[in-house]
């Protein structure tokens, strides 16, 4: 039976934080890759939108918390609490951005990052 390869840490990291997105039922989340290209300022964007302000503050608590708990980093930033509109949580290497739908559509990182690689991460709904 063949090895298994190692995750890399950023690996872990992403998956972390998707699935505590998935599991608090954060909606449409994307991943955007910038590794392939140059002077990109972090490697990775994740994002996803919640449906209210507490539901952004809930998944933004839930990917806090499990990535602390799943891998032991904290983030380096974040910033967005007051209102929940837009939330960011600045782990480095991977920024995690969780909006309320309406701000979402109205900064569109994923048209503004087109040139990312993106890929949408299936939430089974």
């Amino acid at each position: 039976m063949p090895r298994r390869k190692k995750k890399e840490p950023l690996e872990i990291l992403i998956e972390t934080i998707t699935q505590a997105m998935t599991d608090k039922k954060g909606r449409n989340p994307v991943i955007l890759n910038f590794t392939k290209l140059t002077g990109a300022v972090c490697d990775v964007f994740i994002i996803c939108h919640g449906g209210s302000r507490t539901h952004v503050e809930a998944l933004a608590e839930n990917v806090i918390g499990e990535t602390k708990k799943n891998t032991g980093f904290n983030p380096w930033h974040k910033e967005g609490f007051e209102n929940a509109e837009w939330i960011l949580i600045d782990y480095s290497d991977v920024v995690v951005h969780i909006f309320q739908e309406e701000r979402r559509k109205f900064y569109n990182l994923e048209r503004l990052w087109a040139d990312a690689e993106i890929t949408k991460v299936n939430n089974n709904e």
